[in-house]
């Protein structure tokens, strides 16, 4: 039985064109990471100024302390930049962790909406756009990755 020796993975070239959407991709990665540093700073205000908010947290969606609020939206802050920085870099895993963290982060944003009703809908905006772009193309964003090998 002859032996077929296959081109080692490194050294295979990308053979899927790039396409328009490597730019949504991109553009997906840039929100992550802006979406997440937002996120940390509203974290930071509910750890540290409850007073900030447009309502007290008896009155939000899910009656919490601003103080449990606060390190949810540092730990999806820092969920969602892990997750944008890796999509930039074009890694597998964190277009998983993106879908999964944009989908936290709308709900967790939904049930802050009446603390500040404009961010949750950019947020949850955002948030669906990452999740049908990473779903759909998000495996674009590696063919500038494997072409430099």
């Amino acid at each position: 039985m002859a032996h077929v020796q296959q081109t080692p993975t490194h050294l295979r070239s990308y053979s899927d064109p790039m396409t328009a959407w490597f730019g949504w991709v991109l553009f997906v990665g840039i929100v992550l990471v802006g979406a997440g540093l937002i996120n940390v700073m509203q974290g930071l205000i509910a750890l540290l100024d409850e007073d900030f908010y447009l309502a007290p947290a008896s009155k939000l969606v899910i009656d919490l302390s601003y103080a449990v609020w606060g390190w949810t939206l540092l730990l999806m802050g820092a969920a969602l930049v892990a997750s944008g920085i890796g999509v930039l870099r074009g890694r597998t895993w964190a277009r998983t962790l993106g879908v999964v963290a944009a989908s936290v982060n709308a709900f967790v944003n939904l049930g802050f909406v009446t603390a500040y009703p404009a961010w949750t809908i950019f947020a949850v905006t955002f948030d669906l756009i990452a999740i049908y772009t990473l779903l759909v193309h998000g495996g674009e964003a590696r063919a500038p990755r494997e072409q430099r090998r």
